[in-house]
């Protein structure tokens, strides 16, 4: 078979896969909204399902406190742990550029996030416990296979991100998104709270590796449930007849978010503040190290530090939620942001391992605020036809800070984990100063558009 048969084969696989040869429906503004509102109950409910199935799901491999105590007992080398570090803050933000052009120009978004999302982001959770079943016989292969499963999932969401986001926003308006995703992720981190302790009760209950096996398996088991819920989503989907359908041309994407990045200058000013806080996170992945070497504090503590943060985490969601419908998601980062600081200023300077409770929990505010408006805001900034390219420009951003900033850190942990706490806390103090005086309210209504180069 030659090469051209198998691409052109593996084209229309992609295409069928996508349904990019399904038309549009022709439709106004005016009827998509009215599609939107018909299905607005039932949509919020399956996804609501999905998010709380999603969250729960991930308290069981927590990236701050679980996986870095799977990974400690396959490895004594702190490469692996900034290895784990570099892909939890930035596997999920680095593909979304490269994906966006192209999400720009497929019809729907659902096909998507629910037939490419089950083989980029779902499939590889069942590798986690056969990694932890190999880990005895075989510590190096099962460091691998840990790795690869946890690259794929995360790169694989990232992957489908901009047509998620843009899915979400054509089934909630601009003043429910909020409130939808603080609600959904509320429930999710409460209920994953409860999992943190079931988590804690595995670790100390069951010897290793017979504990991160279950605790594994039911990680992969949730998100395949929340998948389900998410693909009976009831997207909005049509276009005006008398806009012609997007036509692809070589270098268009690139131009197209370098017009972007260039003027729009507000944006550009927030994805500086995005940068400084990705960077003050960088000693989020030591935490939990630093305290069980600092202080040995036992497996089963770890998991409850994890309870702790999924409680301020629970608090920072519902708190994002209606601060950000009603004054926006700006002062919803803030906030967190200002959580960033408190929580590495109690890192820096406590003096025993129950003050790493309190870490735990604020760091979990700060979480909880910038997941929601970290991932919202950016639909903000933009017309509905370049949402994508905003959403991948912002998050990709985001990922690029989030992939050097935990080498950064481990690099600073080489002098002492205090160090690197006081560095965090002061660049959160900078994120903060940037997103406050430095960033306008984007929900004021002045949208650059990048095939003007202008605000209208």
């Amino acid at each position: 078979m030659s090469n051209n048969l198998v691409v052109g084969r593996g084209r229309a696989a992609a295409r069928w896969l996508l349904r990019m040869d399904n038309p549009l429906p022709s439709r106004t503004d005016a009827q998509l909204d009215a599609e939107r509102d018909e299905h607005y109950a039932w949509n919020y409910t399956v996804n609501l399902l999905d998010g709380v199935f999603f969250w729960f799901g991930l308290s069981f491999v927590s990236s701050t406190t679980i996986l870095p105590l799977f990974v400690s007992k396959l490895s004594d080398s702190p490469v692996p742990i900034a290895l784990l570090a570099v892909l939890a803050q930035s596997s999920w933000f680095l593909p979304q550029l490269f994906a966006a052009g192209i999400t720009e120009r497929i019809p729907r978004m659902k096909p998507v996030v629910i037939n490419l999302g089950f083989f980029t982001e779902r499939f590889p959770m069942i590798l986690l416990p056969v990694a932890a079943l190999l880990s005895l016989r075989s510590p190096l292969l099962a460091l691998v296979i840990f790795f690869v499963a946890y690259a794929w999932h995360g790169f694989g969401a990232g992957l489908i991100a901009p047509a998620w986001s843009s899915m979400l926003a054509r089934c909630f308006p601009v003043d429910r998104r909020g409130r939808f995703f603080g609600v959904t992720s509320f429930i999710g981190t409460g209920l994953g709270t409860l999992g943190a302790f079931v988590s804690g009760w595995m670790l100390d209950r069951f010897p290793y590796p017979t504990n991160f096996v279950y605790i594994f398996l039911v990680a992969a088991v949730a998100v395949f449930i929340s998948w389900g819920f998410l693909a009976l989503t009831r997207e909005p989907a049509g276009r005006d007849e008398q806009t012609p359908p997007p036509v692809r041309q070589q270098g268009q994407s690139r131009r197209k978010m370098l017009a972007i990045v260039r003027g729009d200058h507000n944006f550009r000013r927030f994805l500086i503040a995005r940068i400084l806080s990705s960077f003050a996170a960088m000693g989020e992945g030591f935490l939990t190290v630093s305290a069980v070497r600092m202080w040995a504090v036992s497996d089963g503590t770890v998991a409850y530090f994890t309870a702790a943060m999924l409680l301020g985490q629970t608090a920072g969601n519902l708190l994002a939620g209606f601060v950000a419908d009603r004054w926006g998601h700006k002062l919803s980062l803030e906030l967190g942001y200002l959580g960033l600081i408190v929580s590495f200023g109690l890192a820096w300077l406590a003096p025993g391992p129950v003050w790493f409770f309190v870490v735990f929990a604020v760091l979990g505010v700060a979480a909880g605020t910038r997941v929601v408006s970290g991932i919202l805001i950016p639909l903000e900034f933009a017309r509905p036809e370049h949402r994508p390219s905003y959403v991948g420009i912002s998050n990709t951003t985001m990922g690029v800070g989030s992939a050097l900033a935990p080498l950064v850190g481990g690099a600073l942990a080489w002098f002492g984990y205090q160090s690197l706490f006081a560095v965090g806390a002061f660049l959160a103090v900078a994120a903060f100063v940037a997103m406050r005086w430095g960033v306008a309210e984007p929900r004021a209504g002045q949208l650059f558009d990048p095939s003007q180069k202008s605000i209208s």
